[in-house]
């Protein structure tokens, strides 16, 4: 049984408080992604975050205190800067390199002013300026991973998918398995199913410290948490974690939804281990320290792995700003992005 406590509960300042786009609107943080490597969190808005020297991704220590929102770095290479709606982070399997995922959620085959939303980058870990496009379309000009696109499109099977979900973990072939979450797939982005569908390959990390997939994406894994008890919402597959310290991958789950006139929105923790994974088994649905079922209050986008005995959950709550339990106050601001950090329970 897989239980986990609150040892922390906070905000994250992620640009100045009152910073506005382009059209004058006020810029929210709607944290997607984030990752950990053993000094400091790396965590991406799936909204652009404005001003030349800010970017939708960025860095922040985090001491036993918690984060420390003073000492923000924001990636500013010009490659990181133009992708869009970052969805999830990974590290490779020796730790050495970090990957990152837009959401691949729509796409203009003619006019290409889509492309920003279709990147799979990588880069060595600590050094972004070395970001690369992995699978970038061959044609001189045109941006973005569209090779990989097409290689998704293939293994889909649908007109239309959201990726939300990036791990690597050890695999049989090359220097491991590279794991995508898919969040929803069906014929249109106003015509879809929630999914909990993970379609992966191998990969291999190439000379020029790129990535490149040695077989082709398929099938790899799916469940349902609608044969659980305890599971009340419909919810799809919002983030994918590679637990090296237990040899286990963790599935984060989160559904928004209507009641009357009530917004409501929150998430599910699954874990399992590797060797159920590659049988196919079913995940266990994460518990709290009373042993009831752990039903986040917020949106929960965003999974790290800090060390064994700790996870660090990120919330992207889009328009919504009830802080609940994560602070005294009613709202956040629009700068804020709620955390929470667990702790394992034996």
């Amino acid at each position: 049984m897989a239980r986990v406590k609150i040892l922390k509960q906070g905000t994250i300042h992620c640009f100045p408080p009152g910073l506005r786009d382009d059209q004058g609107e006020l810029v929210n943080a709607e944290i997607s992604a984030v990752a950990y490597d053993g000094e400091r969190l790396l965590m991406a808005s799936d909204k652009p975050i404005p001003g030349h020297e800010r970017s939708a991704a960025f860095s922040l220590p985090l001491f036993a205190e918690g984060p420390d929102d003073s000492r923000i770095d924001y990636l500013t290479q010009q490659t990181i800067k133009e992708a869009v709606k970052y969805e999830d982070f990974a590290l490779t399997t020796d730790g050495r390199h970090m990957i990152a995922t837009t959401g691949f959620d729509r796409i203009d085959d003619e006019t290409h002013e889509l492309n920003a939303y279709n990147h799979l980058l990588i880069w060595p870990l600590h050094d972004p300026d070395r970001v690369q496009v992995v699978d970038p379309d061959p044609r001189d000009g045109v941006e973005g991973s569209l090779e990989f696109r097409r290689k998704m499109d293939a293994a889909v099977g649908e007109p239309y998918y959201k990726i939300e979900g990036l791990a690597a973990i050890p695999g049989e072939r090359g220097d491991g398995l590279l794991l995508f979450g898919i969040r929803e797939q069906g014929k249109a982005h106003d015509d879809f199913d929630y999914v909990r569908r993970v379609i992966g390959a191998h990969y291999i990390i190439n000379d020029d410290d790129n990535l490149e997939f040695v077989d082709a994406l398929h099938d790899v894994f799916s469940f349902d948490p609608g044969e659980y008890d305890g599971v009340e919402h419909i919810c799809g597959l919002s983030s994918l974690e590679y637990d090296p310290y237990h040899g286990q991958l963790y599935l984060l789950t989160s559904f928004e939804t209507e009641e009357g006139d009530d917004e409501i929105i929150g998430g599910y923790l699954w874990v399992m281990s590797l060797h159920d994974f590659r049988q196919g088994r079913a995940p266990t649905l994460v518990r709290d320290e009373n042993d009831q079922v752990l039903e986040f209050e917020h949106k929960a986008e965003g999974l790290a792995v800090l060390d064994r005995e700790r996870l660090f959950v990120a919330y992207d709550n889009d328009r919504n700003y009830d802080l609940h339990s994560v602070s005294e106050r009613d709202e956040r601001r629009c700068c804020e992005a709620p955390y929470t950090i667990l702790g394992l329970v034996q």
